[in-house]
């Protein structure tokens, strides 16, 4: 059960916000969406999502550097955050990890297997 549980999406590729999005809402999440890491903190103070979706390369500061400084912030350290990446090259787990990042999503998003892996991750985080 969701519950209305919002989810931020900070993605900079226009279809994958979609396919996320849709898939999530669907589910009966609400989501908010980022481009970037400005638009996502500016997304987290007016309302502090139960996880966030990080894609892993974004314009500007990149979604590692960005989960680091997040961890680091006792007001938004305990935000479970899942490293997004279309990469998947050895390593990149472990680098997530380091980062802070609670686990790791491979892209292309699968639509079958999206909403299952936010749900251990919520449920991990209760």
């Amino acid at each position: 059960m969701t519950n209305g549980t919002l989810i931020l999406v900070v993605e900079d590729n226009e279809a994958n916000q979609l396919l996320a999005s849709s898939v999530l809402e669907r589910a009966g999440y609400r989501v908010a969406v980022a481009s970037n890491s400005v638009e996502a903190l500016d997304a987290i103070k007016r309302s502090e999502p139960a996880l966030i979706l990080m894609d892993i390369q974004l314009p500007g500061k990149d979604g590692l550097a960005f989960t680091r400084e997040l961890k680091a912030d006792p007001a938004t350290a305990a935000i479970p955050i899942v490293a997004l990446t279309a990469l998947a090259m050895p390593g990149d787990l472990a680098r997530s990890l380091e980062a802070g990042c609670a686990g790791y999503i491979s892209k292309p998003i699968d639509t079958r297997t999206l909403t299952a892996e936010v749900q251990k991750y919520l449920a991990a985080r209760r």
